[in-house]
């Protein structure tokens, strides 16, 4: 019956996963969405740079060894290719230079716009970076005079190695990086990478201006006429994590920094040549100050004007993480432009030379180092800053550093998960603006969707995308869809609309954005009308058919068995704490806001988890009940069938040890019977030769003897052990010995009829063969005498305390007669045996012994 069961299973599991599947694929396709893997892509990987003209909704993706072009408008059709790769010849020699030959290929990083509808494309090219024009007319790479690909150095402008952090941006035409610049990525430039030779220009190799920095992203913002009537230059912003050289602490501290350079930058006459003269930078805090929590390394930023046109409503939202934290944590903080203006425009912080604190420096030159040039300055006779004074740019070269730093707390915390990118829309328009919708992508290839309303987050979807081992490495946002990019896949998905939420419950926790749930389209629908005062997520939950709301949650009903491990999902995104709810005896653990509960008959009952959170205009955190808990014994448990179950195993094992008992005393009566019968007649020997023969087999048993005694005791059996420093003590005998391989599991030492390991890794195979002597049954008679002779001991005792010479003298004789009795007949019953051939030893003692010495 249960192979029956078993085959039908198998039939029918094909079948659901089909049924999931198709089921899957409809929901993406009623949505519009898409989602493109290996079937489309066939032998490309690695896809780590997306490129996408809007005007068109092509996107370019670059890959190892090719370039894709894939149409978000018709995402059926196959993407175009073009194949980029290395020479074998050239493959050979970066192996040989101590790189992997997955390394040792052409990934694409760079991809951006050339003015002739043209694409800069440079790839890692075996640890020999290198650039070539695509043409977009003819979608191929510009042909030298040879017919190869036209190629120029790609050196500071793409990274050596394919895993390496870097980030680059195009200013009218000019490219802007941030990479290392030499084959063993110990060297880091921030540089402007194209444009006349002269005018080609990157950071002082000091540690006061880069050290060890992991590049995120840069942005380019141009400063509109109409709203920059000083006439000031165009910006580009560089952001990265370093090693802080401000902090003399025994580890190294990492900082988020935001560093700034001005696009008419030319460098110093003499002072700073081809060297940046505006380089400044200034620390990124991202931190909750209720708790003290902050988090300090920087993953992805997302740039976004919150008013069209407008370039200083520009705003920075930052993906962090924390160096302090062991496990999973992710956090969103946002910056303004203004802020960060702010910072570079105050004081700059500075190291003396004969001590170790940081001081504010006096007096500033003039004009102010690592400024901007503006009409101000032009009409002072600096057209450009191959003229400012060297005083000027001595100060901003051992400077670069700002004394202020740009704070912000955190939107949201979410601890267990790790976010790898975001992208982020806003909800409502101008001044109407309700809310923030984050699309977060994950490191298991899913795509969440957090709503921030004032102060509050609220989680409305969780997407899988990918498989959990392909993260999210990119997000784009265009005409309300999101493209979402894994090395191995590219999706299409819905980002914009309250259609989104499917159900009446997630369109209310997104009442904030200005959804609301119409009972007759039983749809989500956008809502004009402002909401009420109050909880407005609290109210939508209400309205829908459930008590539930997001501070009142209903309570969870689980049935559960003894013995479980569960893990009570609590889903905070605020960065306050979680408490929970429970019973007094309980054994239980929190990981993050979730609780692990280990289930016994005590820790039954309710649990709560209460965080806390802010509200709207409410600056100090309310508690706020997110999930409860009922747990409920299920019955029969499958605990106490487990429980069951070991005790038939130990009554079996009980079973067996009695009838190999009665077994052997049988045997042993019929041995000692025999020897009896062919010795009939004859009397016990002399007493003084059975007194030594019972002291020997009691010492045998009491006392572990020499190397060269056969007692297994002593040889095979030994009760501790020591493997690898670590002492291993047996207590009990193991019957069957484990197939070992030379690890932990093969240190067992089987009984006297076990079946021993020959080869376990150890090459003590004749240590096995030891085992099997007919020593073995040596163990077994030893302990036997030794039992029967503390038995006969004790009745010696007695009879001592009894005071009588004559019983006690009688007692002696027969206890040592007694004693020679079962001594020779349990030495007839070992020759006995001894002559089965399954008993016989394959060599002689001594040679065993040696060979397990």
């Amino acid at each position: 019956m249960r192979m029956a069961l078993s085959a039908a299973m198998l039939i029918l599991l094909p079948v659901c996963c089909l049924l999931c599947a198709g089921s899957w694929a409809a929901t993406l396709s009623e949505l519009g969405d898409t989602i493109l893997g290996q079937d489309t892509f066939t032998d490309v990987a690695n896809f780590s740079t997306f490129l996408l003209d809007r005007s068109s909704g092509m996107l370019f993706l670059g890959a190892r060894d090719a370039i894709l072009a894939v149409d978000t408008n018709k995402m059926n059709q196959p993407p175009h290719k073009i194949i980029w790769d290395v020479p074998e010849e050239k493959r050979k020699s970066c192996v040989a230079k101590g790189k992997t030959e997955v390394d040792c290929n052409n990934y694409i990083r760079l991809l951006e716009f050339l003015p002739g509808r043209r694409i800069y494309v440079c790839g890692t090219y075996a640890f020999d970076p290198q650039c070539a024009f695509l043409e977009l007319s003819s979608f191929s790479l510009e042909k030298a005079e040879d017919g190869g690909v036209k190629m120029e150095t790609g050196k500071g402008k793409c990274p050596f190695e394919p895993s390496q952090h870097y980030t680059a941006v195009m200013a009218d035409g000019l490219l802007y990086t941030a990479a290392t610049s030499n084959f063993l990525g110990t060297l880091f430039d921030i540089s402007r990478a194209t444009g006349p030779e002269q005018e080609r220009i990157r950071t002082e190799q000091s540690i006061n201006w880069l050290s060890d920095p992991e590049f995120v992203s840069s942005a380019f913002i141009a400063e509109s006429a109409e709203r920059n009537p000083s006439g000031d230059d165009d910006k580009i912003y560089f952001f990265f994590t370093e090693v802080a050289k401000e902090y003399d602490l025994y580890t190294k501290v990492k900082v988020p920094r935001v560093a700034r350079v001005c696009k008419s930058d030319l460098g110093g006459m003499k002072t700073l040549q081809r060297r940046w003269t505006t380089f400044l930078k200034a620390q990124l805090v991202c931190e909750d100050k209720p708790s003290g929590q902050r988090y300090n390394i920087l993953t992805d930023v997302f740039t976004m004007k919150h008013t069209p046109g407008d370039p200083s409503s520009t705003h920075f939202y930052g993906l962090f993480t924390s160096q302090w934290e062991n496990e999973e944590l992710s956090a969103v903080c946002v910056f303004s432009l203004s802020d960060i203006s702010k910072v570079m425009d105050g004081p700059f912080k500075e190291r003396k030379k004969t001590c170790e604190t940081w001081i504010n420096p006096e007096p500033v030159p003039t004009p102010r180092p690592g400024q901007c040039l503006n009409s101000a300055l032009k009409a002072e006779g600096f057209e450009s800053s191959l003229k400012l004074p060297d005083k000027v740019l001595t100060f901003v070269r051992d400077h670069p550093l700002m004394e202020n730093s740009v704070n912000a707390a955190p939107l949201l915390v979410r601890k267990g998960i790790r976010y790898t990118k975001l992208a982020v829309t806003l909800t409502g328009n101008g001044d109407e603006r309700r809310g923030t919708l984050l699309h977060l992508g994950t490191d298991h290839g899913e795509l969440h969707r957090v709503a921030v309303v004032s102060q509050n987050a609220t989680l409305l979807q969780e997407i899988p995308l990918f498989k959990p081992q392909e993260p999210v490495n990119n997000i784009l946002l265009h005409k309300g869809r999101a493209l979402v990019g894994s090395p191995l896949s590219l999706a299409r998905v819905q980002a914009e609309g309250c259609d989104l939420y499917p159900s009446c419950e997630v369109c209310a926790r997104a009442r904030g954005l200005g959804c609301v749930w119409s009972t007759k389209e039983e749809a989500c629908r956008l809502s004009t009308a402002e909401p009420g005062p109050g909880d407005v997520v609290d109210v939508a939950l209400r309205k829908c058919q459930t008590e539930e709301g997001r501070c009142t949650p209903s309570i969870r009903e689980l049935r559960v068995s003894l013995g479980l491990r569960l893990l009570l999902p609590c889903i905070q995104l605020s960065p306050r704490p979680c408490s929970w709810e429970h019973p007094p005896h309980r054994h239980t653990r929190q990981h993050h806001s979730d609780l692990e509960v280990t289930v016994t008959s005590e820790s039954v009952g309710k649990y709560v988890c209460t965080c806390q959170e802010g509200g709207p205009g409410i600056i100090d955190p309310t508690p706020c009940r997110r999930a409860a808990y009922q747990l409920t014994l299920e019955g029969p448990t499958a605990g106490t069938m487990a429980a069951a179950g070991g005790r038939h195993v130990l009554a079996i094992y009980i079973l067996f040890f009695c009838v190999g008992f009665l077994l052997g005393v049988f045997l042993l009566l019929f041995v000692t019977r025999r020897r009896s019968i062919s010795n009939h007649g004859h009397h016990l020997p002399d007493n003084s030769l059975s007194s030594e023969k019972g002291r020997d087999l009691l010492g045998s048993s009491a006392t572990p003897q020499s190397p060269s005694s056969a007692s297994l005791l002593s040889e095979g059996f030994r009760l501790t052990e020591k493997r690898n420093g670590t002492a291993t003590t047996t207590t009990t005998t193991t019957f069957l010995s484990s197939p070992g391989n030379g690890g932990p599991h093969s240190n067992s030492y089987s009984g006297a009829l076990s079946n021993s390991n020959s080869s376990n890794g150890h090459r003590n195979s004749l240590y096995g063969n030891c085992n099997r002597s007919s020593s073995g049954l040596k163990f077994t008679s030893e302990i036997l005498a030794a039992d029967m002779l503390d038995g006969r001991t004790g009745e010696r005792e007695r009879v001592r305390h009894d005071g009588e010479e004559r019983e006690s003298g009688e007692g002696d004789e027969v206890d040592e007669g007694l004693g020679d009795g079962i001594g020779e007949g349990i030495q007839g019953l070992e020759e006995e045996i001894a002559r089965f051939p399954m008993f016989k030893s394959p060599a002689p003692l001594a040679k065993c012994e040696e060979s397990s010495i």
